[in-house]
């Protein structure tokens, strides 16, 4: 809750900040002059709740969604060895990274995969791929689940998402602007929001929404590495380093959606779009760490 109250109190902030430099520079007299009439405060209060409201409901519902999209079975009571023993390492885990115990559960796909989500870090959800539990040993394993319960222990997911509702804000807030731009003063508009706002509004949140993406990305593969480091310390750096080494050997892995993208290694559309730093060097960050 201190997480979220501190976002929120940031996000206060901003916005504060963000209307005494529209003041400065005398921006909606400019905007007024080119006939757009637009109230910057009020649209930024709107943006931010747009924006905020989306990114909390998909926070609150990651468990329950995550367990429908990924197929995942929560074990409620171990029915063989494996299942025991992965419960019993995650509660150990928890106790050692001072959160509460997750659920655990596995989902049924050949992949080498793993992923953490939840809203809160005393009742989160950890799972793991039964190829995952097929391709890697114990240690290997071992090392994954730490690095799930670094995730939850940081409140990795709940920081993703509030990071996430300040970009849409800003992405909303400056496509309104540039929707009316086009409609009031390209197209000379003046009978209350025509098509072309629509359109323009709409290609300009696809545009910087997508260049908004790389910032979410860079965040991203930074919170990879504190993982990695706080898998290494719950349960070893070799034993971290090696799970790497063996996901480095089946980087085929689908990328995992959203809130569940966790372990796996994504790639595709350039480094600046990775949720994951390339795997040698999250090795080597290791390697090099005392």
């Amino acid at each position: 809750m201190m997480r979220i109250f501190l976002f929120l109190a940031t996000n206060i902030a901003i916005m504060v900040v963000v209307s005494i430099i529209f003041s400065l520079l005398g921006l909606s007299g400019t905007l007024d002059a080119q006939g757009m009439n637009l109230d910057l405060n009020g649209l930024l209060f709107m943006s931010a709740i747009i924006g905020i409201t989306g990114s909390f409901i998909s926070l609150a519902m990651s468990k329950w969604s995550a367990k429908r999209a990924m197929g995942v079975q929560v074990i409620d009571q171990p029915q063989n060895q494996t299942e025991r023993w992965l419960v019993e390492i995650v509660a150990k885990q928890a106790q050692l990274a001072g959160i509460g115990m997750p659920e655990v559960g596995i989902f049924y796909t050949p992949e080498s995969n793993a992923f953490a989500t939840g809203m809160n870090k005393n009742s989160a959800l950890v799972a793991v791929s039964s190829g995952l539990l097929q391709n890697m040993n114990a240690d290997e394993v071992e090392a994954v689940i730490g690095h799930e319960m670094t995730h939850v222990a940081n409140g990795d997911m709940v920081t993703m998402a509030l990071m996430q509702g300040v970009v849409n804000t800003f992405v909303y807030f400056f496509a309104t602007i540039i929707g009316h731009f086009v409609d009031r003063v390209v197209l000379q508009n003046e009978r209350g929001r025509g098509f072309g706002y629509y359109i323009a509004q709409m290609a300009a949140q696809i545009a910087l929404g997508f260049l908004a993406s790389m910032l979410v990305m860079w965040f991203s593969r930074y919170r990879e590495f504190k993982a990695d480091a706080g898998g290494a310390k719950l349960a070893g750096r070799e034993k971290m380093i090696a799970a790497l080494r063996a996901l480095q050997r089946g980087q085929d892995a689908p990328d995992l959606p959203g809130q569940l993208a966790a372990f796996g290694f994504n790639g595709g559309m350039g480094r600046l779009f990775m949720s994951h730093p390339p795997l040698e060097e999250r090795i080597a960050a290791l390697q090099n760490s005392r």
